[in-house]
């Protein structure tokens, strides 16, 4: 639901608990789920703010793509694997960034739920 939008103005604002929370459904990917906090469908051309919630035992694919990301994490405690395969704990209130090209991983070893905003670009804008 749209709280506000001021078309003068171009503000929106939205209540992340009206979002659908949508388990991720790819190889490699185990108890995660996504949120598109922000994204195309509301305006926004250039960048995507995503929720992902990482269930205990859960993780991502250990991969690599082109665009950097901008994490923050909201809930819990977890572990970034980094291209050396080093496992770097983190926990709520630290954000990190991921580089470009930088393969990596989320996983969850913890009895929590890990809770993180993940901030990309929109590799498929159109303009």
């Amino acid at each position: 639901m749209v709280l506000a939008r001021h078309k003068e103005h171009k503000v929106i604002i939205k209540n992340n608990a009206d979002i659908p929370e949508i388990s991720v459904q790819e190889d490699q990917v185990t108890n995660v789920t996504q949120q598109i906090l922000i994204g195309p469908n509301d305006g926004s051309l250039n960048i995507i703010m995503r929720k992902f919630r990482v269930l205990p035992g859960g993780h991502t694919p250990y991969h690599i793509h082109a665009h950097e990301h901008v994490v923050k994490v909201e809930k819990g405690r977890g572990i970034v694997v980094d291209a050396d395969g080093h496992e770097n704990h983190v926990c709520m209130g630290q954000s990190l960034i991921i580089e470009g090209g930088e393969k990596h991983q989320f996983k969850n070893s913890y009895d929590e739920p890990f809770e993180f905003l993940c901030i990309i670009l929109n590799t498929e804008k159109t303009r």
